[in-house]
């Protein structure tokens, strides 16, 4: 590839994650207690658009709208469990209400309301709902570790890496934009996302420890894992990774793809800037 077409590339590329912030920030603007602008700045919305076009550089915005949405919906959740909720009974209602409209009910409120549309879009269909409810079951978790001062070792804490929401995510894209075997082997390609997903979580630790300190937010060095150890970590599931995305090449290209570019997106991410903008 030569450097004018490489350029040209990443200039596409450059405006379909445009297109998708600005997608964004209009569906924020609808539901405006749900997205305040501390912490969902302009750059927040400019990330997560960046981040779905450089995963997913051959699709449309229309085609990146369930993995973006599906994306601010998780921040949305997190902000509402971690820094919103007052008791753990109203995180557990909270839940209840996103699984009760996951499984049809009508929404009650803003955050419900982008969960059904999201829903309305992918089908609603059972692994999706199963995923989200893995991922909540695993905030709530965090949220009792917090609460109670518990340490949990590094294995029972990346047990738990579904709180992050980043296997949610990619699932609701692969549901909406899927190729037929990607859809017929999700068992597969989930197996290799479980492991990007406790990749993204260490990466997302040993990066914003400063942040997430002041925010009590869950970290694997806030619960006591040395920088060493998360390291070492980070890299044996990063192989694991390559391993089970390596066989998916041949049958799927752009899942295999698409997942090694979460990896190498967000590691540069990282290492410049954060998703979240200032509380």
């Amino acid at each position: 590839m030569t450097g004018l077409s490489a350029a040209a590339g990443l200039g596409r590329t450059s405006a379909l994650a445009v297109a998708c912030a600005r997608d964004l920030a209009r569906h924020a603007a609808e539901h405006p207690g749900l997205f305040p602008a501390r912490p969902f700045d302009a750059g927040f919305f400019h990330s997560l658009g960046l981040v779905g076009a450089f995963g997913s550089p051959w699709a449309t915005a229309g085609e990146l709208r369930a993995v973006n949405r599906a994306a601010l919906w998780v921040f949305a959740v997190d902000l509402q469990v971690d820094h919103v909720a007052k008791s753990r009974e109203e995180v557990a209602a909270l839940v209840g209400d996103c699984l009760a409209v996951a499984a049809g009910d009508a929404p009650r409120g803003p955050l419900t309301q982008c969960l059904a549309s999201l829903r309305d879009d992918l089908g609603a269909d059972p692994r999706w709902r199963d995923q989200l409810e893995r991922m909540l079951a695993a905030m709530l978790k965090e949220w009792d570790w917090r609460e109670s001062g518990a340490t949990p070792g590094l294995e029972e804490y990346l047990r738990n890496a579904d709180s992050c929401g980043s296997a949610f995510v990619n699932l609701s894209h692969w549901l909406a934009t899927g190729d037929q075997w990607t859809l017929a082997n999700l068992d597969l390609v989930r197996a290799a996302d479980d492991e990007v997903q406790r990749y993204l979580r260490l990466l997302n630790d040993l990066t914003t420890y400063d942040r997430e300190a002041r925010w009590g937010d869950a970290n694997a060095l806030t619960l006591g894992a040395g920088r060493a150890e998360v390291t070492e970590r980070m890299a044996r599931h990063a192989r694991t990774a390559a391993e089970l995305i390596d066989p998916l090449r041949e049958t799927s290209p752009r899942t295999a793809l698409y997942l090694e570019r979460q990896v190498g997106f967000n590691t540069g991410f990282y290492g410049v800037s954060d998703y979240w903008g200032e509380l």
